[in-house]
């Protein structure tokens, strides 16, 4: 591996609070950076430390989970090859969650594509759209190859909208059963 930096935003252990892998313990590699502004984003792009990838390496391998989640910010900003390589030599196994605006480097093991905006990705793991509202057309990721789809109601902060988001999930996947509810359990939970 190169000694390239990365802006890093933090590297945490818990659990994945979402998706496919809900409840596998995970360390969390959260890159700063993204090319989308999302108003319902949760990560703060303005901070961060910058890290050599061997540094990011050796901070993983410190944890007893070998599950890793690359995440931002958008991680293919900044991932690539060697650094997939890397976590491999290490014994990790790779995820990443992406927008899905960007191409991604080879030999990921698990990709998540969430995406916000435009989405190049025609392929991925698990798809997980964030629902915000009834007018909104799901049909538009009918062309994205997916083992696994998920509809994630938006947090909003609002409690009154965040349960009619989640009712109207609900009665949507009822409706259409190619995808699964996903809940982000980590919030429902309390934990990181």
């Amino acid at each position: 591996m190169t000694d390239r930096t990365y802006k890093i935003n933090e590297i945490f252990y818990s659990l994945q609070g979402e998706g496919y892998y809900a409840g596998t313990p995970a360390v969390f590699v959260r890159f700063s950076g993204c090319n989308l502004r999302c108003p319902f984003c949760d990560t703060d792009h303005g901070s961060g430390t910058m890290m050599s990838g061997k540094d990011i390496v050796s901070q993983v391998s410190s944890y007893p989970s070998r599950h890793t989640v690359l995440t931002g910010g958008e991680p293919s900003l900044f991932i690539d090859d060697r650094f997939v390589d890397a976590l491999h030599s290490a014994g990790r196994y790779v995820a990443v969650e992406t927008n899905g605006t960007r191409p991604l480097p080879e030999g990921i093991d698990w990709v998540t594509c969430s995406p916000k905006d435009r989405c190049l990705l025609r392929c991925c793991d698990e798809l997980k759209v964030v629902y915000i509202g009834a007018d909104q057309d799901l049909s538009v990721y009918d062309g994205i190859r997916t083992t696994h789809r998920f509809l994630q109601p938006c947090d909003t902060g609002d409690p009154d909208r965040n349960r009619i988001l989640l009712h109207e999930a609900i009665e949507y996947c009822k409706s259409n059963p190619e995808w699964r509810l996903s809940l982000q359990t980590h919030k429902l939970t309390g934990i990181r």
